[in-house]
This record gives C-alpha cells, structure tokens and sequence, in this order.
C-alpha cells in the first residue's frame, strides 16, 4: 500500500474527524488563529499605510521597515519571543509572530494602492472642497481598495500556511497533526495534515477572490 493510499485512508477514517484531537477542531483551532492574527495585522498595518499614502511622505521608509520581517524566518521569530519575558504569556508568542509575518503584504498592497491613485481625481476632489479626510475616505480608500484585498488576501493565505508553527509552541491548529504524526513516525498522518492545510489556504484564496471580483472597485471597475 503506496503513501497516497495510506494518507486516503486516514482521512477517511470518520476517527481521526471527532475528539479533541480530530480535524475538525484543529481546524476550528486554525481557523481561529488565523482571523484574530489577520484582525491584529489590518488594524496595525492598513491606518498606517492609509495615512502615509494620503500624505504621501514616509511610506517608502515604513514599507521598506516592514518588509525587513521578511528576511527572518517566522520560525527563529517564534522561538526567540518563546525564550523572551513573554514566551510565558500563552498564545502571544505565536500571534506576535504571525503578526509581524503578515503586517509587510499589507503594508505595502495598501500603501501602493494609495499611490497609484489618480492625482487629477484627487485635485478635483479637493477642489470641490473635500476636506483631507474626505478625500481619504470618500476617494482614495474606493480606488486602492483593489490593491488592499490583494494584500489581505496575501496575508490570510500566508497565515494559514505558517500558522502550523504554533503547534511547536504547545499551541493548537493543523500543525498539531503534522507533529503528532512525525511523534508517532506516521508518515501518513503527516502528509495527511499538510494536505489539510494545503486545501485550507487553496479555500480562504478562493474566498477572497470572490470577494475581490464582488467587490465594485475591483480593477477595471474603479470610479472615477
């Protein structure tokens, strides 16, 4: 019985599906994790890049800060917050890793966005008297919101993908399956749960293009 076959029948087995260990809770674990880590990263990331790219002064600077964090390995990241004062502080360490990993692409989608606006549109919005917020809400955010659920979309499918690496801090999620099965020299149980993770990332990509084609200010389609 070849491997394919092997890691079939483990998913198959409606066992390995229920319990506190099954897929459907890792998955719920994952799920979870992921969200409040995409929640995290928008909330630092997207007002920065709104604000500079209105501006237009310091984005360049900010953009290249941030993509530093892609040069280091979220793993080394995790393990350096876990021998840190707040390796003891449960969940965060993780989350704080995952953070900085998905803060760049949404930095940088967002502030592009920004400025690849139009300029004549936004001269014409304030010589209608747009204030410079008004001109950031009611203009410039519509037209680089394309850019931004690219970056978003970006950053949730890198999350779900590294996301496995808060089985190795005592955490939950697909990773837990991954480690049981190389704890347990279940070459099938370990295939399997990167299969999982796989078909996780190949679902949330397609829930975001759906949501990028429904979007009215989807490329193509911008206002103007």
């Amino acid at each position: 019985m070849n491997i394919v076959s092997q890691t079939w029948d483990w998913l198959a087995d409606p066992a390995n599906w229920s319990g506190p260990g099954g897929v459907w809770v890792r998955l719920g674990q994952h799920l979870f994790l992921t969200t409040v880590c995409l929640l995290i990263s928008c909330a630092i990331a997207l007002p920065v890049a709104l604000v500079l790219g209105h501006l237009g002064k310091g984005g360049a600077l900010a953009v290249n800060i941030s993509n530093v964090g892609r040069a280091v390995p979220t793993f080394a990241v995790l393990v350096l917050l876990l021998l840190s004062p707040i390796g003891t502080w449960g969940p965060w360490p993780t989350i704080v890793a995952l953070v900085l990993f998905a803060v760049p692409p949404l930095l940088t989608n967002a502030y592009v966005g920004m400025r690849g606006v139009d300029g004549d549109i936004v001269r014409a919005a304030r010589g209608m008297g747009m204030t410079g917020s008004q001109t950031l809400l009611r203009v410039e955010l519509p037209l680089a919101t394309p850019l931004i659920l690219t970056g978003v979309r970006i950053a949730a499918v890198q999350l779900v993908a590294t996301a496995t690496i808060a089985a190795l801090a005592g955490g939950g999620g697909l990773g837990r399956i991954i480690t049981a099965g190389f704890n347990l020299a279940s070459t099938p149980q370990v295939v399997a749960g990167a299969v999982l993770v796989a078909l996780f990332a190949l679902l949330v990509e397609a829930v975001f293009a759906i949501v990028e084609r429904c979007s009215p200010y989807r490329s193509g389609e911008r206002a103007g």
